[in-house]
């Protein structure tokens, strides 16, 4: 695989509802948004394909991980606009016949599957009447999962593993890590920026963010502010709320910059 120096790289931020259909159309806009201004590889939110108040929906539409129609809209996309495309997450098969994976699968320019990872951090939260519960419907993972890319070797985290730097970590250098989200209004506002900028920071890397950022028809609401954050932890660009992209370069001599002025990763004592 070619190594590009410079490989520009875009997140895509949506509101998704509960019509599958509806959300792959708004989807594939924006893909298709990211790569006519030059994107290389574009990253959809969690839950790109559903966001329902029925939580069992997600059962009902989980495909199997040789294929389905989700998975085969990501890889035509891909192949039709020569990019690769990180489908967010989407509901795969799980052991446990009513419930699901909840998988990232990526797909490169060629629209082979070249990887896919299934979150293993669960969400729960509760706060007055505002309640989450993941386990209810989904499977947790028990895998870290890389892959390479002409940036080089890229990480891959959905949501809440935000929150457990030792699986950034157990990554080994990265390049690029890739975060897909839906974060709630209440912890984004709270921790969303300060968790993505943390780990870009020591792991001395690229993280790139696709929310889900917006008010749902079901009444939810996410908290958006897709965004792109070089090794330093500087916010590059970012998108508050709504449907859009954001874009920006992974500089490979930026990386290099920063890990050869403070090289942290290699004075590590615990590993």
């Amino acid at each position: 695989m070619t190594m590009n120096p410079v490989w520009p790289v875009a997140a895509a931020q949506m509101i998704s509802g509960p019509d599958v259909e509806a959300n792959l159309k708004e989807a594939e806009r924006l893909i298709a948004e990211a790569a006519d201004q030059g994107a290389r590889l574009v990253a959809l939110p969690e839950y790109f394909p559903l966001i329902s108040p029925d939580e069992s929906a997600k059962v009902r539409i989980r495909e199997l991980r040789t294929g389905g129609p989700i998975q085969n809209f990501l890889a035509d996309a891909a192949r039709r606009h020569r990019i690769w495309v990180v489908g967010g997450s989407l509901p795969l098969e799980a052991e446990a016949a009513d419930k699901v994976r909840n998988t990232t699968v990526i797909f490169d320019d060629q629209g082979r599957r070249v990887a896919s990872y299934d979150k293993l951090h669960l969400f729960g939260f509760v706060k007055g009447n505002e309640r989450y519960d993941e386990s209810a419907t989904i499977e947790a993972g028990n895998e870290v999962v890389t892959f390479e890319a002409p940036c080089g070797r890229v990480g891959v985290s959905i949501c809440y593993d935000l929150r457990f730097p030792e699986l950034f970590r157990a990554m080994g250098e990265v390049n690029l890590i890739i975060l897909t989200a839906a974060f709630t209004y209440t912890t984004g506002r709270a921790h969303w920026e300060t968790l993505l900028r943390a780990r870009a920071i020591e792991n001395q890397c690229y993280v790139l963010a696709s929310a889900q950022g917006g008010v749902h028809p079901s009444g939810r609401r996410t908290w958006g502010h897709s965004m792109l954050i070089d090794p330093w932890g500087d916010v590059l660009s970012c998108l508050p709320e709504g449907p859009g992209v954001v874009r920006g370069n992974v500089d490979r001599n930026r990386i290099a910059e920063v890990r050869a002025s403070l090289p942290a990763l290699e004075h590590r004592r615990v590993k």
